[in-house]
């Protein structure tokens, strides 16, 4: 009875915490389809501030600005962080360690101190802010990311495939093509996903290097709650909110089911 006593406390505390996290998220969601402009009554269901939002013409464009930026970045910091990944896990060499914990740092420091360091950057190589300076920022922030998620999968590959490969009398390049490269690929899709889900959500960073003519998806939403909240805002913020739940979801699901099927 003890025992099922503390299950039932663990699992209290556990939904109290899942409530916590995730009832103003619920709540938000919720008020994106109240009639009314005043998000504190409930006056009926609607649709229209979906409709309204994506007639607006500075949403739209806010929203292919972060599109393209997160798209350009992935794909960037995705090729590099593959490549240190494999490198990192195929060599060994003295300063592996020293590498390996200066790949953690663009993790551990906090966001504004990189966007502010990224800004004196840009500064000082007098490189004007805008599209660049924000793709450059994110392929900054988002290899970690890469290489960390790449470099698990790495880890728990089966060597013997490519050796076993390489006693067929495969070349190097046909052991990472047919061997290596499609074991790696959960890790480096579920990599690509973090990257992207990084990138479309990121605000700190991209407020510090953002030009005039490159505001994201998140740098407008904030515009729009210093003018006031208002529905608009509800519906784009569960739209993206959405997205990025779903690239998270599907970046956790992808790697455990082929390590499964690996192991078995």
């Amino acid at each position: 009875m003890q025992k099922t006593w503390r299950s039932h406390l663990l699992l209290a505390y556990s939904l109290v915490i899942l409530a916590f996290l995730y009832l103003p998220l619920l709540i938000l969601a919720l008020y994106s389809f109240n009639e009314s402009r005043i998000n504190a009554v409930w006056t009926g269901f609607t649709l229209d501030w979906y409709k309204t939002l994506f007639q607006n013409r500075r949403v739209l464009e806010a929203l292919m600005n972060s599109l393209f930026i997160a798209v350009v970045s992935t794909v960037v910091s995705t090729v590099l962080g593959t490549i240190a990944a494999i490198a990192l896990n195929k060599y060994q060499y003295k300063c592996k360690p020293v590498i390996n914990g200066l790949l953690y740092l663009p993790i551990l420091i906090p966001e504004i101190v990189m966007g502010l360091s990224l800004l004196v950057l840009f500064a000082q190589t007098q490189v004007p802010l805008g599209k660049t300076t924000l793709i450059l920022a994110h392929i900054t922030f988002c290899l970690s990311f890469v290489v960390i998620t790449v470099n698990a999968r790495l880890e728990g590959m089966r060597h013997e495939l490519e050796q076993a490969a390489m006693d067929l009398y495969a070349t190097p390049f046909q052991t990472f093509r047919y061997v290596t490269l499609p074991l790696a690929m959960p890790g480096i899709v579920a990599g690509a996903l973090i990257a992207f889900t990084l990138s479309i959500d990121d605000f700190i960073i991209s407020f510090f290097v953002a030009g005039p003519n490159s505001t994201t998806l998140p740098l407008y939403i904030y515009a729009m709650v210093k003018r006031g909240i208002s529905p608009e805002i509800n519906a784009l913020s569960t739209l993206l909110m959405c997205a990025t739940i779903s690239l998270v979801v599907i970046a956790q699901i992808l790697q455990p089911q082929h390590s499964s099927k690996n192991n078995d």
